[in-house]
């Protein structure tokens, strides 16, 4: 749920509330009452931080017009600590030029900062915010601010040659994001890669493989990830850019490689992609292939997988394991609703491989 936010300020500051507003609104971080948290005449910030508590984080709002000259803490220990604690409301402080706030109020963050700013959107989404001092120093670096701008503080898609950028804008922004998805391309299928993506994500995606990039991207189009597509020198790596809130990052560099389970999914497809194996070694991984595909609910994955399979065995001339292959796709289709198709294949896989002859179905 999209959490609230209620600043309060000054209407001498109106200018830094607004920027923090559009930072968090521009890729749905937070919803934010900005004319409701401008200080009306009479008013003062304790008032005012009372008045925000209604909203899920309440943000106060420092500068020389909204701090009255003498401030004791008797006038705003209650508001702006002792009762928003009691209520489980989350207070956030912001600077927004040179005046000296109570020292001990805390979270506090500088408002007239893009890298301030920042730091204060990671402290309302992150759950579990750990301050960094050395970002704004990292983001004086040019091409990690136009990165950052392009990508952390609005939804969007950049290429960036070095993986070394690659990685450290991940780690650097990666609060920005709900999650950041790491997926090596090299020539991979659009298949294989839509499917690691939902596997990382935990869904099952049973359709095939139109029907699975769709509801990859529908999926994806409402949470603030970060999709990170290593090696991405192919037109298909590029059909794997995530819209909506999302943004992409392609690295044309591959990082280093992630050990590879030699009885997984992928090390069936690589084996298969490569076809330069054991004839009996390939059979066994696409047994491999097709268990865990099943399991993990990667269906157009492991259709694409039992082709390869069906066409070398036809090829090798090895009946049984072509029968096999043969028997997986007929599931398959029948899964999908293309029944008369699964009813075809089935014919011809019978009229070949099994001992007793079937009778004619129709004109094939």
């Amino acid at each position: 749920m999209t959490p609230t936010v209620f600043p309060c300020y000054a209407p001498a500051d109106r200018e830094t509330a607004a920027a923090i507003a559009a930072l968090l609104e521009g890729v749905g971080d937070a919803r934010v009452f900005l004319d409701e948290g401008e200080l009306r005449p009479g008013e003062d910030l304790a008032a005012k931080a009372r008045e925000a508590r209604m909203a899920d984080v309440a943000l106060v709002l420092f500068s020389r017009a909204s701090l009255p000259p003498r401030w004791g803490r008797a006038q705003w220990e209650d508001a702006l600590v002792k009762e928003p604690a009691e209520e489980g409301v989350r207070m956030g402080f912001v600077t927004c030029d040179d005046c000296a706030p109570p020292r001990v109020l805390a979270p506090r963050f500088d408002g007239r900062t893009l890298g301030g700013r920042r730091e204060l959107k990671r402290w309302i989404r992150n759950r579990e915010y750990v301050p960094r001092p050395t970002a704004a120093a990292s983001e004086q670096d040019a091409d990690l601010g136009i990165l950052g701008i392009a990508l952390a503080d609005r939804p969007g898609a950049e290429t960036v040659a070095e993986a070394s950028l690659a990685f450290e804008f991940a780690a650097k922004f990666g609060g920005d994001f709900d999650e950041v998805l790491r997926v090596e391309c090299g020539q991979r299928t659009r298949t294989a890669l839509a499917g690691e993506m939902a596997a990382r994500l935990r869904l099952r995606l049973e359709g095939d493989a139109e029907d699975a990039l769709k509801r990859l991207r529908e999926f994806c189009a409402g949470r603030r990830f970060l999709v990170l597509l290593e090696g991405a020198r192919t037109p298909v790596a590029r059909e794997l850019a995530m819209g909506g809130r999302c943004s992409t990052l392609f690295c044309l560099e591959a990082g280093p490689a992630d050990a590879i389970d030699p009885d997984s999914l992928r090390a069936a497809q690589a084996a298969w992609a490569a076809n330069d194996a054991d004839w009996t070694e390939l059979c066994r991984l696409a047994r491999v292939g097709r268990r865990v595909a099943r399991d993990e609910g990667r269906i157009a994955e492991l259709h694409d997988l039992m082709e390869q399979w069906r066409a070398e065995a036809e090829r090798r001339g090895d009946r049984k394991a072509q029968d096999e292959a043969t028997r997986e796709i007929v599931w398959i289709l029948e899964s999908w609703g293309r029944l008369e198709e699964a009813r075809r294949l089935e014919y011809r896989r019978a009229m070949e491989f099994d001992e007793q002859l079937l009778l004619p179905l129709g004109d094939y």
